[in-house]
């Protein structure tokens, strides 16, 4: 087993992608700007994955990506001796997003057989290479456009994919995730600054991802304008294209339907009990009581990937600010990707 090799080579990785961080572009080396310039190109492939939010996905793994946190979280493990093929089917709706899965599999002993999205096509080969390189060549994955002779399978898409790759790979060990979001909930005694630490959950990767909030709870008498003072750091998404478009016509929707909605130029709030809301809206609610909020959570448990709150709420929540900073242990869709793959 390479386990020790493969980790000392992920340390190793994370400090050279550390260093690339903190330079300024006038110091950079030969393969520091050509790592720049896959970051540029991977922006103009899918502009959703701008520089800024690359560079922040990349900063998140670097700061997990340490020895210390590594062996703690595979210490709970045994670890499988037979070297499995674990087809992944990655998702690619915000940076780096499949590479949870990767990394399980590589350090549980498997091969990783690899589906890239469409949508991110360049990050995961190169963070792989270079883990390969760092690792003395102990690190074996594949990249197909077709899975084919695989031992088990996981994959993500949307819930109409679901149902198809349910069916698919029925008779195949499989892990199969499918839409989640988030929630938050508001006590009403929030500083500024635990609400700007709110709109990071809203706003970063422009709402795109399932740990991002779309869904707000908030008390009776809140004054709505305190939440909107807070997004204000935020308001240069609406100079973003693709955003833009998806604002512009959320919003002429609403004006055509004489649906009630909060507007201020970059983002909507809109009293509505779904859970779901689209890009550029967060539907929130009123609640008198606490039981209003856990009742609405239990019942949608299995669509939400997590909980935004203060901790004296008493909720199964995260602090404000921590949605996009899982750590190696928080699963998507909370399914204990290591467990499932020590028993391939």
């Amino acid at each position: 087993m390479n386990i020790e090799n493969q980790v000392l080579g992920l340390t190793r990785l994370s400090h050279y992608i550390k260093a690339f961080l903190s330079k300024n572009p006038e110091d950079y080396n030969e393969n520091d700007a050509d790592f720049e310039l896959l970051i540029k190109k991977s922006e103009i492939e899918n502009p959703w994955f701008t520089m800024e939010n690359q560079k922040f996905a990349l900063r998140q793994w670097t700061d997990l990506l340490t020895e210390g946190n590594i062996n703690n979280w595979l210490k709970e493990y045994t670890i499988s001796k037979t070297s499995k093929r674990v087809g992944l089917i990655l998702a690619g709706n915000i940076p780096l997003v499949g590479l949870h899965d990767v990394i399980s599999v590589v350090l549980s002993n498997h091969i990783p057989v690899i589906k890239l999205s469409s949508k991110d096509r360049y990050m995961i080969p190169f963070f792989l290479k270079k883990w390969n390189e760092f690792s003395d060549g102990n690190v074996t994955f594949e990249f197909v456009e077709r899975l084919e002779n695989f031992d088990a399978v996981i994959a993500t898409g949307s819930n109409n994919t679901a149902r198809y790759l349910e069916y698919y790979f029925k008779n195949h060990l499989h892990i199969i995730r499918k839409n989640r979001t988030s929630v938050a909930v508001l006590k009403g005694d929030e500083t500024e600054e635990e609400l700007k630490l709110l709109a990071e959950d809203i706003f970063r990767y422009f709402g795109l991802g399932c740990r991002n909030v779309t869904r707000l709870f908030i008390p009776k008498d809140y004054v709505i304008d305190r939440i909107f003072e807070s997004f204000l750091d935020f308001q240069d998404i609406i100079n973003h294209n693709k955003y833009a478009n998806n604002y512009d016509y959320n919003r002429a929707v609403y004006l055509l339907n004489q649906d009630i909605f909060w507007d201020n130029n970059f983002v909507m709030l809109k009293e509505d009990e779904k859970l779901f809301s689209p890009l550029s809206v967060i539907n929130f609610s009123r609640y008198s009581s606490l039981d209003e909020v856990k009742n609405f959570i239990t019942e949608n448990e299995e669509n939400i990937q997590c909980v935004v709150a203060k901790e004296e709420l008493g909720l199964d929540s995260i602090a404000l600010g921590e949605a996009q900073n899982p750590g190696l242990d928080t699963y998507a869709d909370n399914v204990d990707t290591i467990k499932f793959l020590s028993v391939i």
